[in-house]
């Protein structure tokens, strides 16, 4: 059977199960059904709007919103998601409204009652009890309606640790809690529930998800597909290329892989498979670029608002940190596509000559334009503002003039059309046919990521800004275009605008339906974690089984991660993950020796957590794609998931080389570890796809991926040349404080008993140099007093609660037999540059691709 131009209706419902639930039915419980996620939508555009402490009215507290915010999502996922698989879908069981209407009453609660409940802080009453009790049980079964079985097991049985403490084995047993105390906890306070997640989820990701919504609805996402069509289809392999450019881009301001997939891979897997790519491979493909699009700044689903939150750092600095990895990943995917395509020699759609320098300059041109742009319009609007006492009404104006203009120059062009990809002849078109006609489309994302970027404005009202430009894009495109184009379908297209703009709110309601659950039920065990302090009981149980072994123990985090994505949506994976690991982690890197920064931990198990979507035998966008392909699920999912393997390579390398994460670097030192971390994952995608030039043999691809490490992890080879720190006696420590220049770091390893068991252990510290020119004032900065004992041993005392290392050194027993002190100190070191490795890797390099091309023009036949 031939592939359509739009998805099936297995598919559709794949999507519709997924992202906004499956239910459709007709009549009054279909308008409720488009009513309530409307005003869900204005609700979060009021809550994020500076429009309430202008009018004084309906201003609401974090709680409150977050309250209203479960509330939606909770009736919406009793009505818009069957129970079971054979319920009906084209209307709504009585028990579902009934369930609906509990549910919702049960999360306004905390709006509801508010003070009342301020007042009897602590101290729940039988009716509080049995709303939280009530709330829980039906926010388990919506979670189970809308994100399957897997959230909603594992959310029960941190539950069942909770009440069952006294009873578990003495591994992970606590003292346990009382159901009035759990369900206060996790129910009426924002500890549980209504924690950090829900937040998140309130106050920016439902803006960022409506915004995706509401762009698509705007013809944006068709847009992208063809530029990146016209930028790559004329390539060998290029509909695969295109493939990744358009996911790359739709990722930019989507959450949803499996929409991905199907919005992108409806034209491009046909087109994949027309070329030559088999059914899971094309699948493959399509599956690995849309859930990558998840790691693409700014948007990054919604783990890089949690991370602002989790890791206590601005937007800004998660993205900049985000930014580098991202973007070599998707170079890789690139070039695994095009080795694909030239492995099996696939021909091309178009006799356009196929220029490599002219495609990466059209690339360079269309991306360099947009980033120089958002750089770019700072300078005039600062002028004006510094010149005007009201700059915001002319800011304001002269953003719709360039609407307006943009507008004018699309509608001298014909509107897009989806093309047929098993039409008989197949036209690529070229970029300076098309890219005008979607040119407005760019102007809210450049409002967004200047508010993120430049003004580096909070998140929610970054994109609430450009949310208000799509709206007025929405409503009058269509009668601007009948306008300009002298139509008399001008009343027609007013009409069509105010459908696509209520249309596009409601439908970005319905697709936070799950991450608004799912950031919910999080919180579930985010709070069992505060409650039974279970987070220690894993920092036990990782050190046991790892030995105190980083890598193991990264590998734990790391498998950890991909069991529970095999059942989780990519942002509860990360919640449960990271509350669960983070911080064992650097806890016990720092006993072994070795700093890890946070935000390297929480990307490391974001990274992990985006192949939910891709893991067989639940990864739900290789399910999308095999029915889109025609492919075996499984195999697609497998396929898809050896294409990621950069994604699983990545993390590793940016733990222990924390410049692929622009920490501390200067811009020339970005800039040369982007070339050569660039590289370095080309050397890596060709190592592990047996192709380079040609063919490779066991010892090329094995001397690849020796070039790939040296690139990627050049402190590797440079520590064994010289290490990166001298030890010296713990005695120098106040003079070597005193001569340390400030910013340097010195390394200070901590032993004594433990408080708990007794039992000797270490730590490091980490003593960055502040400015001041005693040792004494340094020394104070710390909270650490160290003097020399009669045995020659620097005791140190216990830091003042709030101290620097107050934290660090709290398991200690500074009250014992044994005193804690400090067992070695390690002074920076001149280390030779990263250039060392480079040159040797670069010639390496250059040594397999003269090997290959000579065998590849052997091998080529004669003309």
């Amino acid at each position: 059977m031939s592939q359509t131009t739009s998805p099936s209706q297995d598919v559709q419902d794949m999507v519709a199960q997924a992202d906004s639930g499956a239910r459709n039915p007709k009549g009054i419980p279909g308008r409720i059904l488009w009513f309530v996620p409307l005003c869900w939508s204005l609700f979060q555009l009021w809550y994020a709007s500076p429009l309430p402490f202008i009018f004084n009215f309906g201003v609401l507290n974090d709680t409150e919103a977050r309250s209203i915010h479960l509330m939606f999502a909770v009736f919406l996922a009793f009505t818009a998601y069957p129970a079971l698989k054979h319920s009906p879908r084209d209307h709504i069981p009585v028990v579902d409204w009934i369930l609906a209407l509990a549910g919702s009453f049960s999360a306004a609660y905390i709006y509801l009652f508010y003070t009342e409940l301020a007042e009897r802080s602590g101290a729940p009453t039988t009716l509080d009890i049995v709303v939280a009790v009530t709330g829980m049980v039906l926010l388990l079964e919506a979670t189970r309606r809308a994100l399957g079985p897997p959230l909603m097991v594992v959310a029960a049985v941190f539950l069942l640790y909770t009440f069952g403490g006294p009873h578990m084995p003495d591994v992970i047993a606590h003292k346990g809690a009382s159901l009035n105390k759990a369900m206060s906890h996790l129910w009426l306070t924002t500890e549980g529930v209504f924690g950090v997640a829900l937040g998140v989820s309130t106050s920016f990701v439902f803006l960022f998800v409506l915004f995706g919504a509401m762009l698509e609805r705007a013809g944006a996402g068709a847009y992208f597909i063809k530029v990146a069509f016209s930028l790559l289809g004329h390539m060998r392999g290029g509909p695969a290329k295109a493939a990744v450019v358009a996911s790359g881009l739709s990722g930019l301001v989507s959450g949803s892989s499996i929409a991905n997939v199907v919005t992108t891979g409806t034209f491009t897997i046909p087109l994949m498979k027309r070329v030559g790519f088999p059914g899971t491979k094309a699948g493959a493909v399509e599956v690995a670029a849309s859930t990558n699009g998840q790691l693409t700044p700014p948007i990054m689903g919604a783990a890089a608002f949690l991370m602002v939150e989790y890791v206590g750092i601005s937007y800004f600095e998660v993205i900049t940190h985000a930014f580098l990895p991202a973007t070599i990943s998707y170079i890789a995917l690139l070039y695994i596509v095009h080795l694909e395509a030239v492995k099996r020699n696939m021909p091309v759609l178009s006799d356009r000559a196929a220029s490599m320098a002219g495609t990466v300059f059209g690339m360079l041109a269309f991306f360099g334009g947009f980033a120089l742009t958002c750089y770019g319009v700072q300078y005039p609007i600062r002028w004006i503002a510094g010149t005007l006492d009201f700059p915001a009404p002319v800011l304001g104006g002269l953003t719709l003039l360039a609407y307006i203009v943009l507008l004018f120059v699309s509608a001298g062009q014909p509107d897009l059309e989806t093309d047929d990809p098993n039409a008989r002849e197949i036209e690529v078109p070229r970029v300076s046919d098309i890219y005008k006609s979607g040119l407005y489309f760019t102007l809210p994302i450049i409002v967004l990521v200047y508010f993120l970027m430049i003004e580096q404005k909070s998140p929610g009202l970054s994109a609430f800004w450009a949310t208000m430009l799509l709206v007025v894009i929405l409503l009058t495109q269509k009668p601007l275009k009948a306008l300009i184009r002298n139509r008399n379908n001008v009343q027609e297209a007013i009409g069509d605008g105010v459908r696509d703009l209520f249309d596009g709110l409601a439908g970005g309601a319905r697709n936070m339906i799950g991450i608004a659950l799912a950031t919910a039920t999080a919180g579930v065990i985010v709070g069992t974690v505060t409650l039974t302090g279970v987070g220690q009981v894993m920092a036990n149980l990782v050190e046991f089984l790892s030995g105190g072994n980083l890598i193991l123990m990264l590998l734990m985090v790391g498998l950890l991660s991909l069991v529970l994505g095999m059942g989780l949506p990519t942002t509860a994976n990360y919640i449960v993950v990271s509350s669960l690991m983070a911080g064992v982690v650097v806890q016990l890197g720092a006993e072994s020796g070795f700093v890890v920064p946070l935000i390297a931990v929480h990307l490391f198990v974001f990274y992990f957590g985006i192949m939910a979507d891709v893991t067989p035998p639940v990864g739900l966008a290789s399910f999308a794609a095999a029915a889109v392909s025609g492919g075996d699920a499984i195999r697609t999912g497998l396929v898809a998931f050896f294409y990621s393997l950069r994604t699983v390579a990545l993390p590793f390398v940016f733990i222990f080389n924390t410049d692929l994460l622009l920490i501390d670097v200067t811009w020339f030192e970005g800039i040369l570890v982007f070339v050569t971390a660039t590289i370095g994952i080309l050397a890596f995608t060709a190592g592990t796809m047996g192709w380079f030039m040609t063919r490779s043999r066991l010892y090329e691809s094995a001397a690849l991926l020796l070039v790939a490490f040296a690139l990627l992890r050049p402190d590797f080879f440079v520590a064994r040349i010289q290490p990166p720190f001298d030890t010296m006696a713990p005695s120098a420590l106040a003079g070597q404080v005193e001569q340390a220049q400030p910013g340097d770091t010195l390394r200070a390893y901590v032993s004594g008993p433990d408080f708990e068991s007794g039992e000797q252990r270490s730590v490091l510290l980490s003593l960055e140099i502040p400015e001041g020119a005693a040792a004494a004032d340094r020394m104070s900065g710390y909270g650490l007093e160290a003097a020399m004992d009669d045995q020659g041993r620097m005791v140190i005392e216990e830091p003042l609660f709030g101290a620097a290392f107050s934290e660090l050194l709290q398991d200690f027993d500074f009250y014992g037999g044994d005193p804690v002190h400090l067992t070695s100190l390690e002074v920076p070191a001149e280390q030779p540059s990263d250039l060392v490795v480079f040159l040797p890797a670069l010639v390496l390099l250059g040594l397999i691709m003269l090997l290959q091309q000579r065998r590849a023009n052997q091998e080529r036949p004669e003309a």
